[in-house]
């Protein structure tokens, strides 16, 4: 573990792009200490839509912006990088409700730094009142509001768009079984009503699993664990110019997260070597119109810090060496709100037969339904199953169009789900799976 844990630490401080004062999250919420519970709310919904005048901040006379928004300090998020920009276009939506009228939001805007291993560069920032109407200077945004429905709790509940990063990570690729490094990826997806539906539940690491034990516990081989696991976060969910983002509205935009494909052009920023860049293969306009579902299994968590849902493909052989998958996506958070396995399966329209094992690559993707089935298998956590039917009642409200099912971890159905897809994938695929 040890010289595993080396060489992870060394390929973080390797990654190109790191983000300044936790701006990665992107619905980032603390408790309210400031407000009085019985100040009016309204909800608000800003649309974030460019900024003039950005100065040059790199040796090619350009910038790669984005900004980090706060309402009170109590909920945040961040824009995507506008790679070489000084006049940004972001049209960026943010809807926040139960947000008491006399709030403060705050814009800060940087300079996403690929070069610098700490921290991004700082262009400027402002604050001003969430009175709606057109806030225009430097920074142009919008702001609109209503008053909220009584009772207004809980207070700064995000409320969309639903919307996701897909991080490509080359340096843990090559720790895979993946014959394109680049093709390994994780997704951070933030979901809308993660605190109506759960409230004030959350899974703590399971205190009877030795693998959980070695993590969270305080001698000297916890530490070290715990300093390999979140130098291997940092590596998964780095940020660069070239991460991809997108909003879910449809079924459509879901399915999208689980196509089998790669980048189409990965930028310099992505790849780590004069190397790769040097022999990157542009693809075929064949190979740019393949998109197919992936028979994958994922691992997932939902984040009891920022009502993220964070996942990729299970399997991998670079997990071999952590002692939890479900912590590493978690960066050792010692509670979530649950965690698992996921994954998506087809079913005849016509009811005929469901699952990976009547599936095959000559009916298009289009030609079937799609239902995602996820469950609570984590030893780390090891998630109450009577609050299935609460994951998949949050699940349904943030897959729109998908069917959803919520099974236990000891379900027959599901382990005959998981290894048809694995067949599938084994056969059709050519892939070695553990």
């Amino acid at each position: 573990m040890t010289d595993f844990v080396n060489k992870v630490v060394d390929a973080v401080h390797k990654a190109k792009s790191h983000i300044h004062e936790g701006a990665h999250d992107l619905a980032r919420v603390k408790k309210d200490k400031d407000v009085k519970l019985n100040d009016p709310c309204v909800d608000v919904t800003v649309k974030f839509t460019s900024a003039s005048g950005i100065p040059k901040m790199d040796v090619v006379g350009s910038a790669d912006p984005y900004f980090v928004a706060k309402i009170n300090d109590n909920v945040s998020m961040v824009s995507t990088v506008k790679s070489r920009s000084l006049t940004p276009e972001w049209n960026e939506i943010w809807r926040v409700k139960n947000v008491p009228k006399t709030s403060e939001l705050s814009v800060k805007v940087l300079d996403k730094d690929t070069d610098a291993p700490r921290h991004d560069d700082y262009i400027g920032k402002f604050k001003t009142s969430i009175d709606a109407g057109v806030k225009e200077g430097t920074f142009r945004l919008e702001i609109e509001t209503t008053p909220s429905i009584d009772p207004a709790e809980p207070r700064y509940l995000f409320d969309g768009p639903i919307r996701y990063s897909r991080h490509f990570s080359p340096t843990v690729g090559r720790l895979t079984n993946l014959d394109d490094a680049r093709l390994y990826s994780t997704w951070k997806m933030y979901l809308v009503g993660v605190p109506i539906y759960f409230g004030d539940v959350f899974q703590h690491w399971n205190v009877d699993y030795k693998a959980a034990q070695s993590i969270f516990g305080s001698g000297p081989t916890s530490l070290t664990i715990r300093a390999s696991i979140h130098a291997g976060h940092k590596m998964l969910y780095a940020r660069s110019t070239s991460n991809g983002f997108g909003i879910i509205e449809s079924a459509e935009d879901v399915m999208r997260l689980f196509e089998d494909e790669r980048p189409s052009n990965p930028d310099k920023d992505q790849l780590e070597t004069k190397e790769e860049v040097d022999t990157t293969v542009v693809p075929t306009k064949e190979s740019l119109v393949t998109h197919r579902i992936k028979p994958a299994v994922y691992t997932y968590i939902i984040s009891g810090e920022d009502d993220s849902l964070r996942f990729s493909e299970t399997g991998a052989a670079f997990f071999v060496d952590f002692a939890s998958k479900h912590a590493l996506h978690a960066n050792c958070a010692e509670q979530v709100r649950y965690s698992g396995e996921l994954h998506l399966r087809p079913r005849a329209k016509d009811g005929s037969w469901c699952g990976w094992q009547g599936f095959d690559d000559s009916m298009p993707d289009a030609s079937v339904n799609w239902e995602v089935l996820i469950d609570n298998n984590s030893g780390t956590y090891s998630p109450d199953k009577a609050m299935l039917p609460t994951l998949k009642a949050l699940i349904d409200r943030n897959f729109p169009g998908l069917g959803v099912l919520a099974l236990d971890r000891e379900d027959e159905e599901l382990k005959n789900s998981v290894d048809a897809c694995r067949d599938y994938e084994q056969k059709y695929r050519g892939v070695k799976t553990d």
